[in-house]
């Protein structure tokens, strides 16, 4: 999942789908991306389970999947805690008092 948001692109669609569902045409139109390159980055999102698709009429249409973000969000506050926790560490070692004896 992470690997698929390492991508501009792909994290620009997601986050416009966000928004409200759109088809590939219309994320084209509104990204300075093509159509060929949404049609595979999409397609990266649906492996990993970040965007779904459905048919209405002749077009399909794609969102984002919230209950899959909101895993993603848990995962990143868990990394970002632990990261916090790290750093609280190395500033209170930077900060001890020096034996210089």
């Amino acid at each position: 999942m992470f690997a698929a948001l390492a991508d501009e692109s792909r994290w620009q669609i997601l986050v416009r789908l966000g928004h409200s569902p759109a088809s590939a045409s219309a994320l084209a139109d509104e990204l300075p991306i093509s159509r060929q390159a949404i049609a595979k980055h999409i397609r990266v999102l649906q492996e990993v389970g970040l965007v779904s698709a459905e048919k209405v009429g002749r077009e399909v249409r794609y969102a984002a999947v919230g209950a899959r973000l909101n895993t993603l969000a848990r995962q990143l506050e868990t990394i970002a805690g632990g990261w916090d926790r790290r750093l609280e560490r190395i500033k209170s070692l930077a900060e001890e008092p020096r034996d210089r004896s």
